[in-house]
């Protein structure tokens, strides 16, 4: 009778991994033609979620809406830092270094009056002396705090809140009048690439007269 129990037990048990088995069984074949439209919608999401100008990063959520946004912040700075002053910062220094990138060219070829002439661009400030150079930085230090009404600290930089990064009311030129949003848009876009791009540059052209030890051209 034991014998019995035991051989009708063990018929149980493999008619119930038989029916386990084949539950898995089609299981597997039905998602197998299942539709995709869930995971091609948590792909869509995941790539939104990614860097424009480095596809394996994610995308920072502090700088989306700026003009000249491609989703690169490696180092989160939008995360801790105010927006606009990251920003009048990124344009101070590209309209900084576009003109630099002028005057280091200039440097090599023409020198002002009463200046000493020097080929490597790199030792004009040498040439020029500490009176010379003092002499810039503080007229460049009177000129920011003049320019925003003395407010020149991240803390105090934009206590007018309509105040826009970057516009100091200087347009001789009239380029921005009767341009639309889309039209300025544009134009601060190109404004922000050629600056990006000018750092890089003014960089570029210091480190080849410094590995070199030659002018420029």
């Amino acid at each position: 009778t034991r014998s019995r129990l035991l051989l009708h037990f063990s018929s149980h048990l493999k008619m119930a991994k038989f029916s386990a088995l084949s539950a898995l069984a089609l299981v597997a074949s039905t998602s197998a033609f299942a539709p995709a439209s869930v995971s091609r919608t948590n792909s869509l999401a995941l790539n939104a979620e990614m860097s424009k100008a480095v596809p394996f990063i994610k995308a920072p959520e502090g700088t989306k809406g700026w003009v000249g946004d491609v989703g690169l912040d490696p180092l989160n700075f939008s995360e801790y830092f105010d927006m606009k002053w990251l920003r009048e910062s990124e344009i101070k220094h590209g309209r900084a270094a576009m003109l630099a990138t002028v005057g280091f060219v200039m440097q090599q070829y023409w020198t002002l009056p009463g200046m000493i002439a020097v080929a490597d661009s790199n030792m004009a400030p040498t040439a020029a002396g500490p009176s010379s150079m003092l002499q810039i930085v503080c007229w460049l230090g009177v000129l920011e705090w003049w320019s925003n009404k003395g407010n020149i600290t991240m803390e105090n930089m934009f206590e007018d809140p309509d105040r826009e990064p970057g516009n100091f009311g200087f347009d001789p030129m009239g380029l921005s009048v009767g341009k639309s949003q889309e039209e300025m848009d544009e134009m601060k876009l190109k404004e922000i690439k050629n600056g990006r791009l000018a750092m890089l540059a003014i960089g570029g052209m210091i480190h080849h007269n410094w590995v070199t030890n030659s002018p420029l051209f």
